[in-house]
Formats: C-alpha cells, sequence, structure tokens
C-alpha cells in the first residue's frame, strides 16, 4: 500500500516551523522527510503567500507563522492557520480548534455532520 497523509508538505512544514522557529532548511527537511530543495520552495511559498516571515539573525532565519491568516482550502469555508496549528500545542488546543472550526462552519451556514479525525 503507498504511503499518503491527510497533511501535505507545506502543512508539514509549517507545523514544524511553528513549534521550532529557528530551524534551518535542512533541519526541517530531515524532521519532515522531503528534500532540502523541497523545503526551501515550500519556504517560499509560505513567505511569498504572507504566512511566513523570515528575519535573519546571524546566518541563521528566525521564522514566525501569521496564524491570523485563511489556511488554503478547496471549499468555501474558512479555516483559520492558528487554528490547524493549535492542533499541534495540546489536547485543549484541539478542543478549543474543534470549538471554534464548528463555530465558524455554523456561521458560514454549513449544516452537516462534522467527524473529528484527530482526537
Amino acid at each position: 500500500m503507498a504511503e499518503w497523509s491527510f497533511i501535505t508538505n507545506h502543512g508539514r512544514v509549517i507545523g514544524y516551523i511553528y513549534r521550532n522557529p529557528r530551524s534551518t532548511a535542512r533541519e526541517i527537511a530531515s524532521a519532515v522527510g522531503i528534500t532540502e530543495r523541497t523545503t526551501h520552495n515550500i519556504i517560499a511559498d509560505l513567505a511569498d503567500s504572507g504566512y511566513i516571515t523570515r528575519r535573519k539573525k546571524g546566518r541563521r532565519n528566525i521564522y514566525k507563522v501569521e496564524q491570523g491568516l485563511p489556511a488554503v482550502t478547496d471549499t468555501n469555508r474558512q479555516v483559520i492557520v492558528g487554528d490547524l496549528l493549535s492542533v499541534v500545542r495540546s489536547k485543549k488546543g484541539m478542543r478549543m480548534a474543534r470549538i471554534r472550526t464548528t463555530e465558524m462552519m455554523v456561521a458560514n451556514g454549513y449544516s452537516g455532520q462534522m467527524k473529528l479525525l484527530i482526537d
């Protein structure tokens, strides 16, 4: 069976950067399981789209994830980046993300049944 994931490489990179803002592209690539070149391309995508900012400190970059932006999805519903990253933080964060996402979905007119895949 082929390996696959619910989370894209972009999602995995932004999650790693969120937890490790002082990481190098090589460290990110190793942790995420992709090439360093792909990591550089993803970091550029995320920075160009405003999802992360980078600041030089000596020879290293220090990254900051912009949590208030909507996550890129293929639906018309908005999910905020910070809500997705709260899943990374803790079980309490997972509960808060679920509550906030549910509130947003109701506010946007979603009336179907939701099932949380991560718990």
